[in-house]
């Protein structure tokens, strides 16, 4: 079963010392490099600052085009990994080991991608 494993990291994340980002980011680049090793890595990748997104609702049937994120929150969605895992425990294991190398999450949300369903 594929698993998203969605990072969620403090609001101020990345305004701290240069010291600290650099432990995150080669705390991540362990768990890809174990992950892609396991053969269980399908993606991973950061995502630009909350401050970049652009979100789109509708109202009234119109579209409405707005800067910042869906939600104001303490935290916010930072980055994902994508994992090909036997059952929800290892995708477990993995987020529990996500959490341990990377001392900026906040969270750790998993989903499973039950993939699209086939209409041809």
């Amino acid at each position: 079963m594929r698993y998203m494993l969605l990072i969620y990291t403090s609001q101020d994340e990345g305004t701290g010392a240069s010291d600290k980002n650099e432990a995150v980011k080669y705390g991540h680049w362990a768990i890809i490099q174990e992950a892609r090793h396991c053969g269980v890595l399908e993606g991973a990748e950061p995502l630009g600052s909350a401050g970049t997104a652009t979100t789109i609702r509708d109202r009234e049937g119109r579209a409405v085009i707005t800067d910042g994120p869906f939600a104001e929150t303490k935290e916010q969605l930072g980055g994902y990994y994508i994992l090909d895992c036997k059952d929800l425990d290892e995708a477990i294991g993995w987020a529990t080991r996500i959490r341990t190398a990377c001392r900026d999450t906040e969270a750790v949300e998993i989903r499973p991608l039950p993939g699209l369903p086939d209409y041809t």
